[in-house]
């Protein structure tokens, strides 16, 4: 393996903070973007409670040991906060002469899109190098084929759905699964194929409660004694999946119907090693373009090569759903 010699910078200092909802993977990120600062000799700063911990100045200087034995621990270690105020000009003023005091001049935020704005405002504002780490189970940011934790989500809905399944097929029963996806479907149709599921409702596609309520009808005339249908929570064929739950109950009388919400335990656990090895590469490749002199981008994914896709765009673009893994999932349904 050739030996590659860190690379000179400008900049004296990085800080990397978490914001928004937590995913697995971040702790993965955080530490690999402390390290990459370690390597090139520049100095790191953790940001505790997001964008928070800024207006706060609750930051405290990381080196290589400070992030050990992380990679494998969900959540973040640096927090996650709601804060309003960073909403404000005032508040990004706080926050970036708490940056300038501790002679921090590069910032790593690894979140979602509502992460990103905050940082495409702050960028513009201050002229403040920035650069964005997607970090979200939703899978729904563009300018990147995976976020972090989206792989571990799936495989933890996979493997609940797997012992709901046992449950079905004991009682002939209909079971409704909620999965996280309020405004995108990748988690459900991801996992509702992997599991099997017999239907799979998300916001991108609007089935309606009588073409579902056919298709179970469908699935009982087969010999199905038990179904799975897996709904992701923006779906818009009902005000929610209680209320499809009940139609389907009133008018498919067989089947004794229950709903399971899965709920935050989809953003919890140990992170898979893809996203450990996607977070990994995301953190180097984020501290590198800083110290490049990039700013105002999101590190992203796409066949396999790490990219920079400018702020803006990944804010305003929603990746797009996989129309041929809707047809799979609608042929293997039968």
């Amino acid at each position: 393996m050739a030996f590659i010699l860190p690379m000179p910078s400008k900049l004296s200092h990085i800080g990397v903070l978490t914001s928004g909802g937590d995913s697995p993977g971040m702790n993965a990120a955080v530490r690999a973007v402390v390290r990459t600062c370690a390597y090139h000799n520049v100095g790191c700063f953790g940001v505790y409670q997001g964008y928070q911990g800024l207006i706060d100045n609750n930051l405290e200087p990381m080196n290589a040991r400070s992030v050990k034995d992380i990679i494998n621990k969900g959540g973040t270690i640096l927090k996650s906060a709601r804060c309003l105020e960073f909403r404000t000009p005032e508040g990004r003023k706080i926050a970036h002469d708490n940056l300038k005091k501790n002679n921090i001049d590069g910032l790593v935020v690894i979140g979602g899109d509502g992460s990103f704005t905050g940082a495409m405002i702050f960028q513009k504002e201050f002229s403040f190098p920035v650069i964005g780490i997607p970090g979200t189970i939703d899978n729904d940011i563009q300018g990147t084929r995976f976020t972090l934790g989206y792989d571990t989500a799936l495989n933890t809905v996979i493997d609940a759905i797997d012992k709901i399944r046992d449950t079905a097929s004991s009682h002939n029963r209909l079971f409704f699964v909620e999965v996280m996806g309020r405004d995108a479907g990748h988690i459900a149709l991801n996992a509702g194929i992997g599991a099997g599921a017999e239907e799979i409702l998300i916001p991108e596609e609007d089935m309606g409660l009588e073409r579902l309520l056919e298709s179970l009808k469908r699935s009982e005339k087969s010999g199905k004694s038990s179904s799975i249908v897996v709904v992701a929570e923006g779906d818009k064929t009902g005000k929610n999946v209680f209320e499809i739950a009940s139609y389907i109950e009133n008018n498919l009388p067989y089947y004794e119907v229950r709903v399971s919400v899965l709920g935050h335990m989809q953003r919890g656990g140990s992170p898979s090693c893809f996203d450990r090895v996607l977070a990994s590469r995301m953190g180097v490749f984020a501290v590198e373009s800083l110290l490049d002199g990039n700013s105002n981008k999101m590190v992203g994914i796409i066949d396999e090569n790490i990219t920079l896709t400018p702020l803006e765009d990944a804010i305003k673009g929603k990746s797009k759903i996989n129309n041929n893994l809707i047809r799979v999932s609608d042929i293997l349904s039968i």
